[in-house]
């Protein structure tokens, strides 16, 4: 849907405001579809694509460039995350819900009422009735 947008003092879209930006530098543009096949590699799970990538020589940005310089010391971490189906979600998920619990109770007197705590939240536990 087009919108007004200030900048061109015009109604674009925002694909023709995206064509207006990377068409103003062949570094831009580069970086820019490199980062649009490096999404479509990993939703794929592509690892021959991601590799060569990677490995790419185009004239890209320098902050594109650190990116695929850590990509490329993490090589079979970045294609095994692409082709596996495993995640860490969970556990990431459950460790913020802990960190969470300590912040809201300023800190427990003993690790014991840190653990019931968690196991209360968790629904291991039932709370006595009174």
């Amino acid at each position: 849907h087009p919108r007004y947008n200030w900048h061109y003092k015009d109604c674009l879209t925002q694909a023709q405001v995206v064509t207006e930006g990377i068409n103003t530098s062949t570094t831009l543009e580069n970086s820019y579809n490199l980062m649009q096949s490096f999404i479509q590699a990993v939703e794929t799970g592509n690892t021959h694509e991601l590799k060569s990538l990677i490995n790419c020589q185009d004239q890209i940005g320098t902050l594109m460039h650190k990116t695929l310089l850590t990509f490329k010391h993490n090589l079979t971490a970045v294609l095994n995350g692409a082709a596996l189906p495993y995640s860490n979600g969970c556990l990431e998920g459950f460790n913020r819900k802990i960190k969470q619990i300590e912040r809201t109770a300023f800190g427990y007197s003993n690790f014991t009422n840190l653990l019931t705590r968690i196991r209360l939240e968790e629904d291991l536990y039932k709370e006595k009735e009174p």
